[in-house]
């Protein structure tokens, strides 16, 4: 392997002799110059790891230097040294996209320093990461054995996204298919934990947030005539796609809280965001709303009364506030909402329903051109973020900020991308979703399944008589007997939603005042 050439530009380059000997010592090859007009032309000729550059030299000047020296070479890594300590070439410098900034004197500590950093930073990261992820493992295998609450799977699972997020910068394969194997035994040992609890959880006195307690558990108690408050629910966003967002919105926001919450079952968008909005649980909407409630068999949308589900919880909890619901299906829609955010200052409760991370995952299945983007979640990840960055509801969350409104971060249920079939037979009429089923004359295999004989129990309502509801585990998803291979090579590594995971279930709910 070569060595590391290292240019280095000084006027005073005869006092840093000890510097450069000591760094050839460490087997850099440093070549030197006095001025800024030899530093352009050795850049020109020479194919140099990294440049030191003097801020303050006769003739052209450092930051003259710096961008003379960027327009041939944008990537070359270039670390400032000055003698001065004003705030105003800290700022030139870090504007003109410097690797580093030292101040005189510098020592050779120093100088390696910088060049690890800058030159050794993803190797020392990978190393770093994969060390602290192996001494981890074993106390998750050990966490996982033994874990039994809710509140130990919502921390063990916010543990597994972590390292998750931290494997994703390395190189080694291995340490991130051992981490995927941790998730996969994590959400087998989960689907027990679900199966054994949900229906008692829903009527336990300690029991956790569910869908429908969303609202008057984390939203109601920031709600004032003082204080606007933006309420987001982004559609099917998973909890890892919520950490990589954090950092944009940390920009406009300081974080007040965060929750993590269940999604209900099924962790489906007609059941989990009309429980967010309505208060209830499906089989009390049922009752309470027979004009607008819809079954999974029925004709026609499953989400077009959210604001009247909304203004009804808000009358029930006795709350005396002002409030507008949009509905974000298109960019169009999404602009218009932006462009015209103002408006909503007079509002103390504005809710905002974004679809797009659900239209993503839906397209993952019908087009190649996202199968290709997303083929894993690493890449379902980014795309997420490359559409955050340039979305209209991020525009919206900065005119929220400037509003001095509040704001409040969530979902109605999380995805799984979906690798293993799991057969299913019933009647023409049972529902369509992949990751769960209900409907007469089911078949099915009881090992990969909660199955529920009675939906009532679990406060759903019953499509028809005999109509159980039976939820998918871990990563599977349901397929017909009948033309089954081109179903499964049709629906193989797709994103879906509706059964029981980690990752569908245990979904995240922040708060945020304005900066």
């Amino acid at each position: 392997m070569k060595n590391i050439q290292i240019l280095w530009v000084d006027d005073e380059i005869d006092l840093l002799k000890p510097h450069i000997l000591f760094l050839e010592r460490k087997n850099y090859e440093v070549t030197s110059c006095t001025n800024g007009s030899d530093a352009i032309d050795l850049v020109s000729e020479q194919n140099f790891d990294i440049v030191f550059l003097d801020e303050n030299m006769p003739g052209i000047s450092g930051l003259e230097t710096l961008s003379e020296i960027k327009q041939k070479q944008a990537n070359l890594p270039v670390v400032m040294i000055t003698k001065s300590e004003e705030e105003y070439l800290m700022e030139e410098a870090i504007g003109s996209k410097i690797a580093d900034y030292l101040i005189k004197p510098v020592n050779p500590s120093q100088i390696l320093l910088s060049l690890k950093k800058n030159l050794d930073h993803s190797r020392l990261v990978s190393e770093k990461t994969t060390s602290s992820y192996q001494q981890e493992f074993r106390k998750i295998s050990i966490d996982l054995s033994m874990v039994n609450s809710y509140e130990e799977w919502i921390e063990l699972y916010k543990k597994l996204v972590h390292w998750e997020l931290e494997l994703e910068y390395i190189s080694d394969a291995g340490m991130l298919g051992i981490l995927e194997s941790q998730k996969q035994e994590a959400n087998t040992q989960f689907f027990k934990f679900i199966k054994k609890n949900y229906a008692d959880f829903l009527t336990a006195h300690d029991k956790p947030t569910f869908s429908h307690t969303v609202f008057k558990n984390y939203v109601m108690p920031h709600l004032s005539k003082d204080q606007g408050v933006l309420w987001v629910v982004v559609d099917n966003l998973r909890y890892d796609q919520f950490r990589i967002l954090e950092p944009l919105i940390n920009t406009y926001y300081k974080k007040e809280d965060e929750y993590s919450y269940f999604s209900i079952l099924p962790t489906a968008t007609q059941y989990a965001r009309n429980a967010l909005f309505s208060g209830l649980m499906p089989s009390e909407m049922e009752k309470r709303f027979p004009e607008f409630w819809k079954n999974d068999t029925d004709e026609g949308g499953m989400n077009l009364f959210e604001n009247e589900f909304l203004t009804d919880q808000i009358k029930r909890l006795g709350l005396d506030i002002n409030h507008q619901y949009y509905k974000i299906t298109s960019l169009k829609n999404g602009k218009e909402l932006a462009d015209n955010y103002n408006g909503t200052k007079q509002n103390d409760l504005t809710a905002v329903v974004y679809n797009f991370v659900d239209m993503l995952s839906h397209s993952k299945t019908d087009m190649e051109v996202i199968k290709e983007l997303a083929g894993d979640d690493k890449a379902y990840r980014s795309l997420t973020l490359s559409w955050f960055k340039n979305s209209p509801l991020f525009e919206i969350i900065q005119k929220a900020q400037l509003l001095g409104q509040k704001l409040i971060i969530t979902t109605d249920h999380g995805t799984i991308n979906c690798k293993h079939p799991t057969k299913v037979i019933g009647d023409k009429n049972i529902s369509s979703n992949l990751r769960y089923k209900t409907g007469r004359s089911l078949s099915y295999e009881e090992k990969d399944v909660y199955a529920v004989r009675n939906p009532k129990d679990i406060f759903l309502p019953a499509v028809a008589i005999n109509s159980p509801f039976i939820f998918a585990k871990e990563d599977l998803f349901f397929a017909y007997p009948n033309n089954f291979n081109h179903f499964v090579k049709y629906y193989k590594n797709s994103y879906q939603h509706g059964g029981i995971s980690l990752e569908e279930m245990i979904i995240p709910c922040a708060i945020y005042s304005p900066k």
